[in-house]
């Protein structure tokens, strides 16, 4: 299974080798979640001026927030079903990602830098396949497969 990964670092603060993990991590995760092959996502890491931005433009929310996931493959009410369209690889969307949020939350969580970055992208990503966490049911299953990705990638909070 492949995942096609476009990674972009706007901010210029994430290392090559940081880079490649998350890149690592999301094809894991797409092989522990069963993602169709080739399955397309876009990850950009930004400043927090600019997901707060994002997060006022299209969420409402005028501050900064640490990861904003946009869907592409959710069907609207109404909407038309594509046939054949289960033959075609999902685009399944966007994670964007604070660097500066990422970095305070893993000082406040008291974890690496790497972990915190790991967990925002798996939790965009699970975002992007379905899951969220509106109810106190669903948090708990979102929450403990970001859990089970991380560990069993070896992210674990104690990293």
């Amino acid at each position: 299974m492949t995942l096609l990964i476009d990674l972009i670092d706007e901010t210029g603060q994430v290392s090559k080798e940081q880079l490649e993990e998350v890149e690592k991590l999301l094809q894991f995760a797409a092989d522990a979640l069963e993602v169709k092959d080739q399955a397309e996502v876009s990850v950009t890491i930004v400043s927090n001026e600019e997901i707060h931005q994002i997060n006022k433009e299209y969420r409402g929310k005028d501050a900064p927030t640490d990861v904003i996931s946009f869907a592409l493959e959710e069907e609207g009410e109404g909407e038309i079903e594509i046939i054949g369209a289960d033959d075609i690889p999902p685009v399944l969307g966007d994670i964007i990602i604070s660097v500066d949020r990422t970095k305070e939350q893993a000082e406040e969580y008291g974890h690496s830098f790497m972990r915190e970055l790991g967990f925002l992208t798996i939790h965009g990503f699970l975002h992007l396949l379905g899951f969220d966490h509106m109810t106190e049911e669903d948090e708990k299953e979102m929450f403990a497969k970001q859990t089970k990705i991380l560990d069993d990638y070896g992210l674990s909070r104690s990293s």
